[in-house]
């Protein structure tokens, strides 16, 4: 019996299936030689390169990250330490003109007692403008209820007797003006409050 050269002998096909190990018997996982592209073993060095140099560009930027932000932090410490110092700029330029006004008055010889009423006035306009500038707000609360806050008693008087008559526990006299910078207290005013 003759066989045909295009067949495959029978014990062909079982040599060869005997020679190739199966996934099973070497132990690898089917999923997991699927996954391996062709040349991966090639593109071990040039994958740790390229790792190196991203790990490079990542520490880099890092770098320049803190930098700039130590230089932000110096620059907010010297900006806040020319606005404490030059704050009272603006406010101490607005009462040039009232010391002007001052030195000027006090520079006129033989000056009229209505004179130096009207430029004592002047004077005044000048400095309250000076102050609104500042946002510094005089407090004048006669008739106000008292406000431990804002105001300061020193002395207790009956109420009923000022004129007009004023309720327990207000502001019936003040005698000095308390100010106000914002909403915070300068300095609280002298009163006297209604027992």
């Amino acid at each position: 019996m003759t066989q045909d050269s295009n067949q495959p002998h029978p014990n062909e096909d079982t040599q060869a299936s005997q020679e190739a190990p199966t996934t099973e018997q070497a132990g690898q996982d089917p999923a997991a030689q699927n996954t391996a592209p062709e040349g991966a073993e090639d593109q071990g060095p040039d994958l740790t390169t390229e790792l190196a140099t991203q790990l490079a560009e990542r520490d880099d930027q890092l770098i320049r990250l803190a930098a700039e932000m130590e230089n932000l932090r110096k620059r907010h410490a010297t900006e806040l330490t020319n606005a404490s110092k030059f704050a009272i700029e603006s406010f101490a330029e607005a009462l040039l003109p009232v010391a002007d006004s001052l030195t000027m008055a006090l520079s006129v010889p033989d000056q009229s007692l209505e004179g130096l009423r009207n430029g004592v006035e002047l004077t005044l306009k000048q400095l309250q403008q000076a102050f609104e500038k500042g946002r510094l707000v005089a407090i004048d609360p006669v008739g106000e209820k008292f406000d431990p806050n804002r105001h300061q008693a020193i002395s207790m008087v009956d109420g009923k007797a000022s004129n007009p008559p004023v309720a327990s526990g207000h502001v019936v006299q003040v005698m000095q003006k308390g100010y106000l910078i914002g909403e915070r207290v300068l300095r609280p005013a002298l009163v006297a409050v209604a027992s």
